[in-house]
């Protein structure tokens, strides 16, 4: 069958229209698609960061010339793969004690009191807000565990 040179024209037209119609939802799903799976990655990564920090934290030890928090601060921000880097970003990180017997918080690391190791308020931008609130996307993630008792008796600074 052979078509018309206007026929032809028109048709033109009309796969162009046809292309952005499917073009546009098409490119939304794939960049939701990604945004979706960033946040997953982000949040996994961080509950990793905060379980290894509370490891380190049970074994009372400390790195040199570092206070038992600022190592725990620091084991959590070698393990965010960079996204806690920065003094902004370690104050997201959060460190407290808990007497076993009551819950209520306490200012001792001592053995056999509990560890909580937290990454607070982090806040991470969508890349393509199409048809979503562009405000941030907020990750908290908490991990904790009982510490041992240290191996002089004594607990170290925090």
């Amino acid at each position: 069958m052979i078509r018309s040179p206007a026929r032809r024209r028109r048709s033109r037209g009309s796969a162009m229209v046809e292309t952005a119609l499917v073009l546009v939802p098409m490119l939304a799903v794939t960049l939701a698609t990604f945004d979706y799976a960033v946040a997953i990655f982000l949040q996994t990564t961080f509950r990793h960061a905060v379980r290894e920090g509370v490891r380190y934290a049970v074994t009372s030890q400390t790195m040199d010339g570092m206070g038992q928090d600022a190592s725990i601060k620091t084991v959590v921000q070698r393990n965010a793969m960079g996204f806690l880097n920065g003094a902004a970003n370690a104050e997201k990180i959060k460190i407290r004690y808990y007497d076993p017997v009551t819950l209520a918080e306490t200012a001792s690391n001592a053995g056999g009191n509990l560890v909580e190791v937290s990454i607070e308020g982090y806040q991470w931008s969508w890349m393509a807000p199409i048809m979503r609130s562009a405000t941030p996307l907020t990750i908290t993630v908490r991990s904790s565990d009982r510490m041992e008792a240290s191996p002089n008796g004594i607990p170290p600074a925090r």
